[in-house]
């Protein structure tokens, strides 16, 4: 068996070398030539260009082109192998179709983990880095990591941050005064002229501490130079609460914009959210999860459609892939939009597709002779 596993899959990997070069120069072609004048009005030059595409070059493969070309490989490899009664002979060995699929889902799971580790790691970085690209040239001395006024409210510990400006990549605060209450009732309160993360904590710098105990109206006030506060905001904390603040909902029904980790942590500390923005974010969430099983839902379509017996032209899996790509990802994008806008509960808006495209290859499956 383990030489027909290899055999298999060097049927499917050559097609999906070959597709996953071809989309994704289809893919970048096609960006560049309807972002073209905005590159321009940005003032970039030839390797700020390449640059950029290298930065977004995640986001561009975990979305669109690992699934697709995993799909169009599955199917033309498949209905090559029938074409030429290969799985027909293996099939009359008797080898069940299942254990021919062995291979081909194999590989959805490999390229779902890697759609896992892209949208986990990379992707959610991609989009401010870009942001900082195309905004290099506008005015080259200035540091674009810098934000305005920032307000964070960890609800879950009942502690506030009001930053006059924050430095995403340094993690430098100016200006920060926190907030917070003790669980004795005691009132506290942080002014500082700036703060650092350092060694897993908040060092803040010239700095007044107000604190106030249960029943008294004069709080106490107490100067340091500085104070290590083991505070459990991080600066990914801070970060994340400046996407989610600026996430439209246009931006939101586009797909999910930030990693299962960073809405995880955001809903942990914001319980008490409004139903909109929770359910939002919730399907953000659900399609974060839902995105790595896209790569199994798409090899269990292809299966029935590329193994059915009789001698097929390659050209009609071609086709076949090509039409069943824009029928999941406009129910994806339709269904998602949904969710993002409440008429649908987010679970269903993240997972019908995959359940939907999963089962009827499933169905399918069975009626393959």
């Amino acid at each position: 068996m383990r030489l027909l596993d290899r055999y298999l899959l060097r049927e499917l990997l050559v097609p999906l070398a070959y597709c996953l070069g071809g989309f994704l120069v289809f893919f970048i072609a096609f960006d560049l030539i309807f972002d073209i004048n905005r590159f321009q009005e940005a003032m970039l030059r030839f390797m700020d260009v390449v640059e950029y595409y290298i930065v977004v070059l995640p986001e561009i493969l975990a979305d669109m082109v690992i699934p697709i070309s995993l799909l169009l490989a599955s199917l033309y490899s498949l209905t090559n192998l029938s074409r030429h009664n290969e799985l027909t002979a293996m099939r009359a060995a008797g080898v069940s179709l299942w254990r021919l699929a062995l291979p081909f889902l194999g590989v959805g799971v490999v390229c779902g983990m890697a759609v896992l580790f892209l949208n986990e790691f990379c992707v959610p970085q991609a989009a401010d880095k870009a942001k900082i690209i195309l905004d290099r040239r506008k005015n080259p001395g200035l540091d674009r990591n810098w934000t305005g006024r920032l307000d964070f409210q960890n609800d879950a510990e009942r502690r506030h941050w009001n930053i006059a400006r924050f430095n995403r990549a340094t993690s430098e605060m100016i200006s920060p005064t926190v907030t917070w209450d003790s669980p004795d009732g005691a009132s506290h309160q942080i002014f500082a002229q700036r703060s650092i993360y350092t060694n897993g904590q908040w060092r803040f710098y010239n700095l007044e501490k107000w604190d106030k105990a249960p029943g008294e109206f004069f709080p106490i006030q107490t100067t340091n130079s500085f104070l290590d506060a083991g505070f459990s905001e991080t600066p990914d904390s801070l970060r994340t609460e400046i996407k989610v603040s600026g996430l439209t909902p246009s931006e939101a029904a586009k797909g999910p914009q930030l990693s299962i980790l960073e809405l995880v942590t955001y809903l942990r500390w914001h319980p008490h959210l409004d139903r909109e923005k929770r359910g939002s974010l919730l399907t953000q969430l659900q399609g974060r999860l839902a995105a790595p099983f896209t790569c199994l839902a798409v090899v269990l379509i292809a299966l029935p459609f590329g193994s059915r017996s009789g001698r097929q032209n390659v050209f009609v899996g071609v086709a076949g892939s090509i039409f069943i790509c824009f029928a999941y990802f406009i129910l994806q994008r339709i269904v998602f939009g949904l969710g993002i806008a409440g008429y649908l509960p987010p679970v269903v808006a993240a997972w019908l597709p995959n359940v939907l495209f999963a089962g009827a290859g499933l169905a399918l499956m069975t009626r393959v002779r």
